[in-house]
């Protein structure tokens, strides 16, 4: 089983990648590694925070998709109705976009402090951008 590390906000998590169920996502995620950027809160989701990646494009169809990731999932979504972006739940989460529900496709989770991202959540809510990062371990 291949692991990932991801900091978020100085933070680290250990993060399993969901090869069975996401090959493609996870093969093509694992090209742009290591992957940093700025997560902020989401707009419409509920409570995660999300990277938007505009048009970015990881050639990727739909796979394993959700609406509801659980907290400490986190889901890719490929574009096409809105822009491509990276989603991390850390508590209650139905993904829409101002053009409606999305689904996107959970690739990777979290294995460890899930208890730890509520609170980086509500930091991110109340003060703004959190750097974030993944790596391989």
């Amino acid at each position: 089983m291949e692991k990932l590390r991801i900091t978020l906000a100085g933070v680290a998590f250990e993060a399993r990648l969901e090869k069975e169920k996401a090959p493609d996502t996870c093969a093509a995620f694992l090209n742009y590694l290591p992957f940093r950027n700025k997560a902020i809160h989401v707009r419409w989701s509920g409570e995660a925070v999300w990277i938007p990646l505009g048009a970015m494009e990881f050639g990727v169809g739909y796979e394993n998709a959700t609406s509801y990731p659980a907290p400490g999932e986190v889901i890719l979504y490929p574009g096409g109705v809105s822009e491509t972006e990276i989603l991390l739940a850390y508590g209650r989460v139905n993904f829409a976009s101002m053009a409606g529900q999305l689904a996107g496709n959970h690739f990777l989770t979290i294995t460890d402090n899930v208890d730890l991202l509520p609170a980086l959540g509500r930091k991110a809510l109340w003060e703004g951008a959190r750097e974030i990062s993944f790596e391989r371990l």
